[in-house]
């Protein structure tokens, strides 16, 4: 599991070598950041021009703060009881379905929150692809190979984000529990019981939301322990 575990890091590269952005068919970070938002209104705190991936090439003045925030978040997705009490493999594709998962919920979070907030989210979600793009590379896949592989992973990504989102926008915790099991377990042949999971997603993102917008601004925000 060496491997997996660089995903815990920033990689400082310089390369990239996909835009990102065609990957979804769906401004993601953009129906994140409305939340609530009436159907058809624009989020004007989040225009379309600066819609996911938009801060690539951005010269980041925030990078500390960033850096904190992701380490926080990437910390909280291999937190060990995950994967020893509530049924998520430790595996690579299991590190990736609870950083996605974490990345989720913090995004929900800063969603309501202010520019500054949905500043770091945004680049947040470039330093989450930035890492899946090193750890592919780690992993020894082709150049010519790594672009499908990220297009293939952002897709999960999305799917994973509306499914999730269904469900909590609408506290049901069974269905959170089926598409966590759909996700993590796809070629499980008898019963998985992620409902430990979902119910900690639920206190997640309660324990997020009672977290100030100063702790959201300085990149402190923090999960909790599974209980």
């Amino acid at each position: 599991m060496a491997r997996a575990d660089r995903w815990g890091a920033v990689p400082k590269v310089a390369t990239f070598g996909i835009a990102i952005r065609a990957c979804f068919g769906k401004p993601a970070f953009k129906i994140m950041q409305q939340g609530r938002t009436p159907l058809g209104v624009q989020n004007e705190a989040f225009p379309e021009k600066t819609m996911i991936f938009g801060l690539f090439g951005k010269k980041n003045s925030n990078q500390a703060i960033v850096d904190r925030q992701y380490q926080a978040l990437t910390s909280a997705a291999r937190m060990p009881e995950l994967y020893e009490r509530l049924n998520v493999p430790d595996t690579v594709m299991g590190r990736f379905e609870m950083l996605s998962a974490v990345m989720i919920l913090f995004f929900r979070r800063t969603r309501a929150s202010g520019t500054s907030g949905q500043e770091i989210a945004q680049e947040i979600v470039d330093a989450f692809f930035q890492d899946i793009d090193y750890s592919i590379r780690e992993l020894g896949i082709g150049d010519n190979s790594v672009p499908k592989r990220m297009k293939k992973l952002a897709g999960m990504f999305y799917g994973r984000l509306e499914s999730y989102a269904q469900a909590m926008d609408s506290r049901d915790a069974e269905g959170l529990a089926t598409a966590l099991v759909r996700n993590i377990h796809p070629k499980a042949k008898e019963a998985v019981d992620m409902r430990g999971l979902a119910d900690w997603m639920f206190a997640a993102e309660d324990y997020l939301l009672s977290q100030s917008e100063d702790v959201i601004a300085t990149g402190s925000a923090t999960l909790p322990k599974v209980a």
